[in-house]
Parts: structure tokens; sequence; C-alpha cells
């Protein structure tokens, strides 16, 4: 089997692949076509210290969430022209008058600090403020920090499913289910095809979800041994070890990646399970799309992960 460091996201009707220097993004439009787009990944992250362990992760970690809010609202756009008569908000004019040609990448800033405090807040400081008011029923700090782990878990898991039954949501599952069969039928060696990447599972050890579960198991491990004495100083002491556990997420989703020893299987097996919610069975339109989108990066592949 042949590794491949090419990844990808789920967008609106569309699927983004990302090799080692370029990113492809591929729309299904309104009328049918496919709309492809390939972009230069940019070289802010290009210095040797960005690629050691650890630091990678997180580096990893910033520069796929601008761009895959970038490439979401790509696509989104193509679903939001109507007649073409919308107005821009007061903040958005606003935004165009002071910044001119930056504005777009304000706004983007905007979008990712509010996913990652909206994320923080309701899977991190949510299950810890919770679990602070049973701390003069429980003394057991060990045990507290058990119930916070599977709060979190819950949360996560609940907050997944209930988004999975919105209709958009089950269609950006099912590209998310063809950009994972698109990458296992390469990683096979078969002819990347319509016919062959509907043969493969929708799931994949190298995902967002299983990184998401990686980062929720460690952060349980490591945050069992701050201190329960103030819920404030234990959320603050939180975030500042949040950049080392997504750093070293991302490399135990390196080594599943491409690892099939038996504790590995183990340790990636919730993160795999989570995935037959976050990907569905897509159609061969969707596969299609896919498919688009990983051969325009394919060239600029690093196969050896």
């Amino acid at each position: 089997m042949e590794y491949t460091s090419i990844g990808g996201q789920a967008l609106i009707e569309g699927v983004m692949m990302r090799g080692k220097d370029k990113i492809g993004i591929a729309v299904r439009k309104p009328n049918g076509e496919i709309e492809l787009k390939v972009d230069p990944i940019s070289k802010h992250f290009s210095h040797p210290i960005f690629k050691l362990p650890m630091i990678r992760g997180i580096v990893a970690l910033i520069s796929s969430m601008i761009i895959g809010v970038r490439a979401l609202t790509y696509s989104a756009e193509f679903f939001a022209e109507g007649d073409g008569t919308e107005e821009k908000g007061k903040f958005e004019l606003w935004l165009n008058e002071k910044f001119g040609k930056k504005a777009d990448d304000i706004l983007l800033g905007f979008s990712i600090v509010f996913a990652v405090i909206f994320a923080l807040l309701l899977f991190g400081a949510l299950p810890t403020a919770i679990v602070g008011f049973l701390r003069g029923l429980i003394t057991n700090t060990l045990l507290l920090s058990a119930i916070e782990g599977v709060m979190k878990i819950v949360v996560f898991v609940t907050y997944i499913v209930v988004i999975s039954q919105m209709k958009d949501i089950r269609r950006v599952f099912q590209y998310h289910g063809a950009e994972h069969k698109t990458i296992h039928c390469y990683e096979s060696g078969k002819e990347v095809t319509v016919e062959n990447a509907r043969t493969f599972t929708t799931l994949h050890p190298r995902c967002g979800t299983s990184f998401i579960f990686f980062v929720l198991m460690i952060s349980i491990i490591i945050f069992t041994f701050i201190s329960w004495n103030s819920v404030i100083v234990r959320l603050l002491i939180k975030l500042l070890l949040f950049p080392f556990v997504a750093g070293l997420s991302y490399e135990m989703i390196r080594i599943a990646g491409k690892s099939t020893h038996p504790i590995v299987r183990v340790l990636s097996y919730p993160g795999l399970m989570m995935q037959k919610i976050t990907t569905k069975e897509p159609d061969d339109k969707q596969l299609e799309v896919a498919i688009v989108a990983f051969k325009s990066v394919l060239d600029e592949a690093d196969p050896t992960f």
C-alpha cells in the first residue's frame, strides 16, 4: 500500500484536497457542472522549525483552519448568489470601507476566532464548569476528572449526532465519505475512478474526526493531573496546555495513518467509530467531485507522508 500526504475536507456540495504545494477545490454547481479551483499553498509556514515534531501539529491545525474556512466560504458562494441583489451588512460595508481588499481576510479571522472560542467553550469550559459544582460532593480529584472526561465525550458525540440530522449536513458528510473513498482508492494502488473508489470504506484513520477524538482522549489523560482547587485556574492551565495536546494528537494521527500495529488500531478505533456518523455513503456524482479535486493536486503529493 502506498500512503499519501494528500488530505481533504468536505465542503458545501464539494471537496477540497490539499497536496504538498497546492490546494484543489471542486464544487458541483447548481447547474450540475463541476467548478475546479486550484491555488498554491502559502509559504508562511515553510521554515524548517515548523516541520519539527509537535510544532508541526500546531502549525497544521492553524493552517487547516485557515484553508478550510476559505474553501468552505468559496463553496458556499455558489449557492448564495441568488439574483445578485443581496445587500452587504453594515459591519461588512464598514470593513470594506476601512480595510479595502484586506476586509475578506479580517472576516476570515473573525470566523476562525469565533469557531475556536465556540469549540473551547462547548467542549472544554462547559464540562469543567459543570463538574466544578460537584466539588462539594466529590473530593476524589481522579473521579472528578473522569466525570469531566466522560462529559466531554458525551457533549461532542451529542453535538455531532444532532447536526447529522440536518439535510445539508448529511450532504456534507456524504462528500466527506467521498473524500475518504478517493484517498483509499489511490492508496490501494488502483486507478482512481468512480467505479474503483465506490468499493472502499468511508472510514479513514487519518481524519479530522479521529484527530478530534485523539485530542479529547489525550486531554482527558493530561488534564487529570491539574488541580481542581480553582475552576478558573484549571481552565487557564488547560488553555495553555492545548497547543501541546494538539501537537501530540497530530503525531498520533500520523502514526495511525500508516501503521497496522494492534495497539495503534485499538487507539484509532473510537475515532473510526465516530466517522460512522461524520461520513455517509456518497453517490457517484459526489465521488466524481472528490476525484476531480484529488487529481488536481496529485502531481504535487509527497507519497512518503
